[in-house]
């Protein structure tokens, strides 16, 4: 049986980041809700190749309601981390330690919500400081698996490893 994946997204999203996990993870059998500030809003990839219409608002949805989340990377999870309902829906998801699914820069969600002290992580190189002065332990590996659930990667040369990574997690 599939599991459902909140996917916290806005524009300038890092495209591959979006598109490369969804696809791995529907071919899996599970089913990619995104979420944003609107429903029926469309938001661009920073690299205009990508484009997604907002399934669901951030009001309009419980962290109850999924079995992961996914946060992919770009200028999404900036955006997002300033919104104190993104920040209590992903609070929500570590204090339940359901599996958390970040990318690149998706890990300045995590840092905003204070979830990532003493958890084992990686990030694009220039969120590393960030996390390390948040508490968190900071490794530049191509996936990072810490025993809460959290899994995280560097970028998008690292899609094949968390990819597949985040299908084992949900088996």
């Amino acid at each position: 049986m599939g599991k459902k994946v909140a996917t916290v997204i806005t524009k300038l999203f890092e495209d591959v980041e979006f598109t490369s996990p969804k696809e791995e993870l529907e071919k899996a059998g599970h089913e990619v809700v995104t979420i944003g500030f609107e429903a029926g809003e469309t938001v661009e990839g920073k690299k205009g190749k990508a484009s997604v219409t907002i399934d669901k608002s951030i009001d309009d949805v419980s962290p109850e309601d999924f079995d992961a989340l996914l946060i992919p990377g770009g200028f999404s999870p900036d955006q997002l981390r300033k919104d104190e309902r993104f920040l209590n829906f992903t609070r929500a998801f570590a204090g339940d330690q359901k599996p958390i699914f970040s990318i690149c820069h998706g890990p300045q969600l995590l840092i905003n919500a204070e979830v990532v002290k003493g958890k084992d992580i990686t990030s694009v190189s220039q969120v590393a400081i960030d996390l390390k002065n948040a508490g968190a332990n900071f490794h530049d590996k191509e996936v990072v698996i810490d025993d809460s659930g959290l899994i995280s990667s560097r970028t998008p040369d690292d899609l094949p490893a968390f990819n597949e990574a985040m299908v084992n997690a949900l088996q």
